[in-house]
């Protein structure tokens, strides 16, 4: 036989005192408790870095995407960088990014729609191919598929600025030779969608690093990332895309 005893006033005074309690614990909890590195959001200007293994930071957590946040934050610009990917060292200030390790052009494109509409980004940045060029993959259809691409990105996001790099050097010289050709007509793959009054922008990476700015012939190392940083960021600080 169970007993009940009915609640006193201490009783009744203690429980509501133990619910703010709990409360006042919950809360200095979430303050306490670090943000997910998976959905950074800081408010600014919306930039979807966009690419492979060297988008993603290869070798070098973070990529470009270290220098170019820290350029920013130096000039007092306030971005947001987007993506559906995260990952970085704690001194860049905002993870998310859409490097995706090994994708060549048409797996980027497969799924570009669907990312760009959840984010919504005022600036892109692609540096795109060398998957397609390692792997010896229709190389010469390469320049159309980037196209394609282009045009699925600047559809999702026709207020975007789109800036499209050639890809940076490879160290084994017959790589190079076979992305040779690719680089050359990135220009003009560029230039068309520009012509359709579409706010594509073209910036030469290739020459912006050497064999030396690599860590395996393939991936910079921390000074070739840095320098694909200064590239971007030497281009888009002259204008609000950054």
């Amino acid at each position: 036989m169970r007993i009940s005893h009915p609640a006193g006033p201490a009783a009744r005074r203690f429980r509501p005192a133990l619910v703010c309690a709990m409360a006042v614990a919950a809360f200095l909890l979430t303050l306490l408790s670090p943000p997910s590195a998976s959905a950074d959001s800081n408010g600014g200007l919306r930039i979807m870095p966009l690419g492979d293994s060297i988008t993603d930071g290869f070798n070098v957590p973070g990529g470009y995407r270290v220098r170019l946040w820290q350029r920013a934050v130096a000039d007092q610009r306030v971005d947001d960088f987007v993506g559906s990917q995260s990952n970085g060292p704690a001194e860049l200030g905002d993870h998310d990014h859409e490097g995706h390790s090994g994708w060549r052009i048409e797996q980027i494109d497969a799924q570009v729609t669907g990312w760009v509409r959840a984010t919504d980004p005022r600036t892109v940045l692609l540096h795109i191919g060398t998957n397609d060029i390692s792997q010896n993959y229709d190389v010469a259809g390469a320049p159309g598929r980037l196209s394609t691409l282009i045009g699925h990105i600047t559809a999702a996001a026709p207020n975007a600025d789109v800036f499209v790099t050639n890809i940076i050097p490879f160290g084994d010289a017959t790589l190079e030779a076979r992305a040779r050709p690719y680089n050359a007509a990135v220009p003009g793959v560029v230039d068309q969608w520009a012509d359709q009054g579409r706010k594509v922008h073209f910036i030469d990476m290739h020459s912006a690093l050497g064999a030396g700015d690599l860590a395996d012939g393939v991936h910079p190392n921390a000074g070739g990332y840095a320098k694909m940083a200064d590239r971007w960021y030497e281009t888009l600080r002259t204008g609000p895309w950054i």
